[in-house]
């Protein structure tokens, strides 16, 4: 992965164009693209300028990945740590670059993350959060394996989490122990579990807007 590559994006403009519109990055699953997320993008707040990044590895049978998953014989999978981290730091050139070419400022840079996306939101977000200003992670999990946390700046940075009680692909518990570990960083998140799998339901996109509402 070349770790200066633009990404293919998806836009949608502010109703209002101004050097301090603030941005929102969507980051989407494994196995997925860059319409995904995307599809919410005419109901999120107008204010925003909406961006949606396709993960840089193409897959065999289809779809997207920001970084690979490996199986072995059993079946158990395993992340490529290597492969994330270099993911994180194209992610974090593509941000740059946008904000280049939008001219905005960067005081209001938020990353919006589902599965594979959203841990790698956790990862930017927690590493980085002097240049993120929300971090939205859905249906996700922090793999502490791929980042390490920034030293300052951690008590600024506003979170949004949720998971399925019921998700059969990446486990409540992962989810679970991930937000008791950043909470030991006294950092304050907005945590909610939905009975569902792996996936946003209706009342779990409500919740989220109400908090993006409430943290313009």
């Amino acid at each position: 992965m070349d770790i200066d590559q633009v990404l293919d994006y998806r836009v949608r403009r502010p109703s209002k164009e101004s050097d301090t519109s603030p941005v929102l990055f969507l980051l989407h699953g494994y196995g997925s693209h860059e319409e995904d997320l995307f599809s919410f993008a005419n109901y999120l707040p107008e204010e925003y300028l909406i961006i949606s990044l396709r993960a840089p590895l193409s897959l065999s049978f289809g779809g997207y990945a920001w970084y690979s998953i490996h199986f072995n014989e059993q079946q158990d999978k395993w992340s490529d740590d290597a492969e994330a981290k270099k993911a994180q730091e194209i992610i974090l050139y593509n941000i740059d670059y946008h904000l280049e070419q939008f001219k905005l400022k960067r005081q209001k840079v938020s990353l919006f993350g589902f599965s594979q996306g959203a841990i790698l939101s956790w990862a930017v977000g927690l590493s980085h959060p002097e240049r993120i200003d929300k971090l939205i992670a859905l249906s996700g999990y922090v793999n502490e394996d791929i980042f390490s946390y920034a030293e300052k700046g951690l008590d600024k940075l506003r979170i949004f989490s949720s998971h399925g009680t019921q998700d059969p692909t990446l486990p409540i518990e992962w989810a679970r122990k991930g937000i008791a570990l950043v909470e030991k960083k006294e950092i304050s998140i907005a945590y909610k579990e939905y009975p569902q799998g792996h996936g946003i339901n209706q009342d779990n996109f409500n919740d989220l807007l109400s908090w993006l509402k409430a943290n313009p």
